[in-house]
């Protein structure tokens, strides 16, 4: 990986407050709305629900749940990067030790990682940070991995 996108690597993997877990039980969203004393708003579709937590900073993490319970996904925006180490969970390892090959970056501003199982889309600069990560083999089955937004 070429310095630009470890600075990257280096800005998405760092800050902010603890979510819910990629991979991981729903009770990891109750667990982290309590501790950080944020409203979560969940919205049950069909196929899956999405709670919505929103930070004091006004960050907004978006969980997608199946309805095995499992979060496939996560998505986020605000001023600040979630912290990724928590938000991933195992998954950070997919991120960090991505091949250049798995590797993307467009226009300095933007991070793509595609391993195995694991997709990983973050952009922005100071002050306006957007992303997503989902698990393809977690998403339900009639689920379009779009909604991971």
């Amino acid at each position: 990986m070429n310095t630009m996108g470890r600075v990257l690597l280096t800005l998405v993997v760092g800050t902010v407050p603890a979510w819910a877990t990629l991979g991981q039980y729903e009770g990891s969203v109750s667990t982290d709305q309590q501790r950080m004393r944020t409203e979560d708003r969940v919205q049950d579709f069909r196929s899956y629900k999405v709670h919505q937590l929103t930070a004091n900073n006004g960050t907004i993490v978006r969980e997608y749940v199946s309805p095995k319970g499992m979060v496939f996904g996560v998505a986020w925006q605000g001023r600040f990067m979630p912290d990724m180490n928590q938000l991933l969970g195992n998954y950070v390892t997919n991120l960090q030790t991505a091949s250049k090959a798995q590797t993307q970056i467009h226009q300095r501003r933007s991070l793509i990682v595609k391993t195995g199982n694991f997709v990983f889309v973050s952009s922005g600069h100071m002050r306006l940070f957007s992303g997503s990560a989902y698990v393809p083999s977690l998403i339900p089955n009639n689920v379009s991995m779009e909604v991971v937004k």
